[in-house]
């Protein structure tokens, strides 16, 4: 599994915010679905209210 650093923004109630998070996965779109899934749980936010700009290795 390799470390990967995915940045975007999420829809907070004043605006979007800039979020950076380091994720262990199997490949970019593993650390991608990862990424959204834990802002819907935590957050319970939908996947359209996040924007996912970059998946970096």
């Amino acid at each position: 599994m390799s470390e990967f650093t995915v940045t975007g923004q999420w829809s907070a109630r004043d605006g979007w915010q800039p979020f950076e998070k380091e994720i262990e996965a199997e490949n970019e779109n593993v650390a991608r679905e990862h990424v959204l899934a834990e802002f819907g749980s935590r957050h319970g936010l939908k996947r359209t209210q996040v924007r996912i700009e970059g998946v970096d290795a």
